[in-house]
């Protein structure tokens, strides 16, 4: 070190760059309907049934929708993620069919 000039030596600077981590950004996931399409041959009650079994609705409610699917020919139960509403769509259809009934839900992307 006897003999070194300033010019000899090295200053290192800390670095003093901020970094900051960005979160992605969570895209939610897309949302489908349930819909229930009205048949002639499944009974009113056997609909109601159903309802209130696989999507939880209450008596009034489950009549209200099963009424409406009833005059318009088809009716939106509930929205969820597609796989949910793909699920319940099936095991409704299902608790049809094991009953030798031809009820039939489907999904479909909600807009």
């Amino acid at each position: 070190m006897v003999g070194e000039t300033m010019a000899d030596k090295t200053i290192v600077k800390p670095d003093t760059t901020t970094k900051t981590k960005t979160a992605p950004k969570t895209k939610r996931p897309p949302l489908y309907k349930v819909i229930l399409l009205n048949d002639d041959y499944t009974p009113r009650e056997f609909v109601v049934l159903v309802l209130k079994a696989v999507f939880r609705m209450g008596e009034e409610t489950a009549n209200r929708v099963m009424m409406t699917a009833h005059r318009r020919g088809a009716c939106v139960i509930a929205v969820y993620t597609r796989d949910v509403a793909e699920t319940k769509a099936k095991e409704a259809t299902e608790l049809g069919k094991s009953k030798g009934y031809p009820l039939f839900f489907t999904t479909e992307p909600e807009e």
